[in-house]
């Protein structure tokens, strides 16, 4: 009998243990509100070891915010996932009135990002810059100048795996490995995580959260990222301009040339429109 106790104790301490295809807006919605029967929430922060994983589904799914919009032109696919996944400390749109947020996905360095950010400059807005840690070894320069003129640089992983693909160990390690990179190299702390594709299982979603983080998805994003099939800049900005709701987060890509060039114009046309960007 203490054997067998012995080894479910193993077994448990290893589950706590703590990577190019992207969605658009035609994307699938986020799947029906979860099962009553989830665990209560996760206290961020909580020591490893201290949370019991094993209850949690690792159902893979892909986000996208879909194309149905609430009165206010809010995706629904976007407010159905707070819904669903608040209580892991997630989100893919804030409750902000009046607030634009803009987010930037690094996945590699296409000479775009210098200019984007004398645009932000220029502008006073602050962004978030999502990177990977190749992306941070390759551009350190980048890396200290976001951090230097006020922008959240953001956890996109170590690898770009796709997170409910991997154990609770290992997402763990993806999500530390490049937290401790960062930390060790430009003294700088990181709390928000986007899941590389979007993809995530309530598995990844709490040991995200259990690593003292919180999850940021979208709840607007375009075909913007394919450098060879880039849309026209009236195209894009009728896009953006658009999609405008309250408490929007645009999911944005720095290699694309169209985005370096509209991004003046969008800030403004966002002001006209009596938004500021939070």
């Amino acid at each position: 009998m203490k054997k067998v106790l012995l080894l479910a104790l193993a077994a448990a301490a290893a589950l706590t243990s703590c990577g190019k295809s992207e969605n658009i807006e035609n994307s699938k919605s986020v799947p029906e509100a979860t099962s009553e029967a989830l665990v209560e929430p996760i206290i961020m922060g909580a020591q490893a070891g201290a949370v019991d994983f094993s209850s949690l589904s690792t159902e893979k799914h892909g986000y996208g915010q879909g194309v149905l919009l609430d009165e206010s032109n809010r995706p629904t696919g976007a407010l159905d996932f707070n819904s669903a996944y608040g209580k892991y400390n997630a989100k893919a749109i804030t409750e902000d009135k009046g607030k634009i947020y803009l987010t930037f996905d690094q996945g590699y360095e296409n000479g775009y990002t210098s200019k984007i950010l004398d645009t932000l400059k220029e502008k006073n807005v602050k962004a978030t810059f999502f990177v990977l840690q190749d992306y941070a070894e390759r551009n350190p320069e980048l890396i200290r100048r976001m951090i230097d003129e006020g922008h959240t640089v953001g956890n996109h992983s170590v690898s770009h795996y796709s997170m409910p693909s991997l154990s609770a160990e290992e997402c763990r390690e993806e999500i530390e490995g490049l937290h401790k990179y960062i930390k060790d190299e430009f003294g700088y702390e990181m709390t928000e995580f986007r899941p590389p594709m979007g993809e995530f299982s309530e598995l990844s979603l709490a040991v995200t959260q259990d690593c003292g983080y919180e999850t940021v998805l979208w709840s607007y994003a375009y075909a913007d990222w394919d450098v060879d099939n880039q849309p026209s800049e009236e195209e894009a900005f009728g896009k953006l301009t658009e999609a405008v709701h309250d408490g929007a987060i645009y999911l944005l890509h720095s290699v694309s040339s169209t985005n370096t060039e509209v991004l003046p114009d969008f800030i403004d046309a966002v002001r006209e429109k009596g938004y500021e960007f939070g």
